[in-house]
């Protein structure tokens, strides 16, 4: 991540061992994943075998994709389908609120597949989703992980008017990278779209990092600058891995220092949260980005 030699991991060979995982346990886990498998609910800390599904489960928030499983963008880091999504289901939101109330969960964190293909961009079935775990699970937070919907501000006021506790969107990388590594995506229109949604109203702005694509600590440090100048209130950074082959591969595995200094950089900064290690992914600690 740093030039410098003295700091640096050595090139990937093999994942280190602090990016080993313990299998999840506990009752709480064990009682949501018999809810997940008997009622076939569809949460993205199952499908994307998220290595914090299980402290995250035991802690009560999980995780639901909306908008199917087909995204219209093809970032080189993302794991998810790219082609043609199926037409929208107008039934998802409450399907969304049902295994929410099934789960008992405290905390959710919707996100979705990009949509360019749609003339709402898919704002408006992200206020109908959120409207309606509203109606069925009142005392339930929520964290809306939303893709930039090309920095149109009528969807992005839709997320705002729906007012959830923390509204999410992932700068992903650092300036220079961003064309790599966000290909349709570009680092001004995500910096304005997390200053705006702040200007509007949003309770709670956050945004997220992956490290180890080539970037330097310099230039991360610059990106939690310009994330801190647009007042966004909580940033996470973690580890980047591979999904595939047919992906960016890792250029660093970073070492859990690196990720110590970053926090204290990003606390130093003013941000009210900063969630920083190897195994760090949008949602961890959600729950506790509200407060």
């Amino acid at each position: 991540m740093s030039v410098d030699t003295a700091t640096q991991a050595a090139p990937p060979k093999g994942k280190p061992k602090w990016l080993r995982v313990k299998l999840p346990t506990g009752k709480k886990y064990t009682e949501l994943r018999g809810l997940v498998d008997k009622y076939k609910l569809h949460t993205i800390c199952t499908s994307g075998s998220c290595p914090n599904m299980g402290e995250c489960w035991g802690e009560g928030t999980a995780t639901f994709m909306i908008l199917g499983n087909i995204c219209t963008r093809s970032c080189g880091f993302c794991g998810v389908k790219t082609g043609r999504p199926e037409t929208v289901d107008w039934e998802e939101p409450e399907k969304v609120a049902r295994s929410i109330k099934l789960m008992n969960i405290k905390h959710a964190v919707l996100t979705s597949v990009d949509r360019d293909d749609l003339k709402d961009m898919g704002s408006i079935m992200w206020a109908e989703t959120v409207n309606a775990v509203r109606r069925m699970n009142p005392e339930t937070t929520l964290e809306t992980l939303i893709p930039d919907f090309q920095g149109v501000e009528r969807h992005l006021d839709r997320i705002v008017e729906v007012a959830p506790e923390v509204i999410s969107h992932n700068m992903e990388t650092v300036k220079r990278l961003t064309r790599e590594v966000r290909i349709q995506a570009k680092y001004e229109r995500s910096l304005e779209v997390l200053r705006y949604l702040k200007e509007k109203g949003a309770r709670r702005t956050k945004s997220g990092i992956m490290l180890g694509l080539g970037e330097t600590e310099e230039e991360v440090v610059e990106t939690m600058r310009e994330l801190r100048n647009a007042n966004v209130d909580v940033v996470t950074i973690g580890q980047y891995l591979q999904p595939s082959k047919k992906h960016l591969p890792v250029k660093q595995f970073i070492l859990p220092e690196q990720f110590d200094r970053l926090r204290k950089t990003g606390l130093d900064m003013g941000f009210r949260h900063v969630e920083s290690g190897a195994l760090v992914r949008s949602s961890y600690k959600a729950h506790k980005h509200v407060d």
